[in-house]
């Protein structure tokens, strides 16, 4: 089958960046054909301001993405996010040429205006099910009122359009939460279809979890990511662990000078050197105070045998689920129960076992891909356009 694969890059690369990459791996392994059309939001403010300002609908992006297509001739074309140089104007150009497509939805910009339903340190949800704009009142996206504009903007005008109703196919969303919430907002409840993210197979661990002393905390050092609030529980637990902190951020800086002990920065490390290190590590953290919708650092966790504990919120009951792979936490003693429990080997080993188990019957590609794979057959039988 020949796919065409569509991806708006951010300039700090995310989650979003390496599930692209991930499945146009998996695709190309399993004899597909796949052709990546892929651009990044411009550097500079004149640069970003004059995308953004077209955000809601840019031409010169539709024409660039229907002239690839009618060259690539594909079966099915796969957009996964199209903000902010693209725009959703790509989905009517693909529709124009009778390209079947589908929809990855990443995160929550169709109903909010940064995408996150996060705003002053809390989650928000005070644009769902309602209209965007309360967006620009609060300055939700970069904390500017113009580019909350445009960002707000896009979603009124396109939700205006029947953008998304007319011009795709199918929606794939990792979790039943972020579906229903989709549903709720006026997409086809008989479009989506819910499929895990995947996380590429690391093999089996040498050594059990308890073998090693290191707990990880990955991710961007933000704040809506939680790391700060995260030292405030491990500088009061017990805990007698080592803590390696991968990634970067604009807290980084603040998180260093606690200067707390056991605590390591390792910085940014690509997709295959992070799962080497879990592969080595006792356990995962994510403390992320977003509703994330799904949480992919728990799934490569998963995938290296070791449990993980994680804020109980929005999508990650989905991910962590409630078989005993691992810790699903409320608030700071829930958080120290926790790191206790991880002290004891025989129970984060146990812990480990399960998350493997875990990851093996839903997080692996090999159930994972033939699941997307069926979503591609099913337009090419089915042959009826959205919109």
């Amino acid at each position: 089958m020949r796919i065409l694969q569509v991806h708006n890059s951010y300039r700090q690369r995310g989650g979003e960046d390496t599930v692209v990459e991930t499945e146009a791996e998996l695709l190309r392994a399993a004899g597909h054909e796949l052709i990546q059309y892929r651009t990044t939001n411009p550097p500079g403010v004149a640069r970003a301001g004059g995308a953004l300002s077209i955000s809601a609908w840019n031409p010169w992006a539709a024409r660039e993405v229907g002239q690839v297509a009618l060259r690539v001739k594909p079966d099915v074309a796969h957009v996964h996010n199209t903000w902010y140089r693209l725009s959703p104007s790509v989905l009517r150009s693909l529709r124009i040429q009778g390209i079947p497509t589908v929809v990855t939805v990443h995160n929550y910009r169709l109903v909010c205006a940064n995408a996150s339903l996060y705003r002053n340190g809390a989650a928000c949800t005070d644009c769902v099910g309602s209209h965007p704009w309360h967006g620009v009142v609060h300055r939700c996206y970069r904390d500017s009122i113009g580019a909350s504009m445009a960002a707000a903007g896009s979603i009124a005008i396109n939700r205006g359009l029947g953008t998304w109703v007319k011009y795709v196919d199918r929606f794939v969303v990792a979790t039943k939460f972020l579906e229903d919430m989709l549903v709720d907002t006026g997409l086809p409840a008989d479009r989506m279809r819910r499929i895990p993210l995947s996380a590429p197979d690391p093999g089996e661990r040498q050594q059990p979890p308890s073998r090693s002393r290191t707990v990880l905390l990955v991710g961007r050092l933000d704040p809506e990511k939680g790391a700060r609030e995260f030292f405030e529980i491990w500088r009061s637990s017990d805990c007698d662990l080592e803590l390696a902190v991968i990634g970067d951020g604009v807290e980084r800086a603040e998180l260093e000078e606690m200067a707390l002990p056991n605590v390591r920065f390792l910085g940014w490390m690509d997709p295959a050197d992070v799962r080497r290190q879990m592969l080595a590590a006792r356990a995962l953290v994510f403390p992320s105070r977003l509703m994330e919708t799904f949480g992919l650092g728990i799934v490569e966790a998963f995938a290296a045998g070791i449990p993980a504990i994680a804020n109980d919120m929005g999508t990650r009951p989905d991910s962590v689920g409630h078989d005993g792979a691992g810790w699903l936490v409320n608030n700071h003693q829930d958080w120290e129960a926790a790191l206790t429990a991880l002290a004891d080997d025989s129970v984060v080993d146990a812990a480990g076992v399960t998350a493997r188990r875990r990851y093996l019957a839903t997080f692996h590609p090999d159930v994972t891909l033939p699941q997307l794979v069926a979503v591609y057959r099913e337009l090419q039988t089915d042959g009826v356009p959205a919109g």
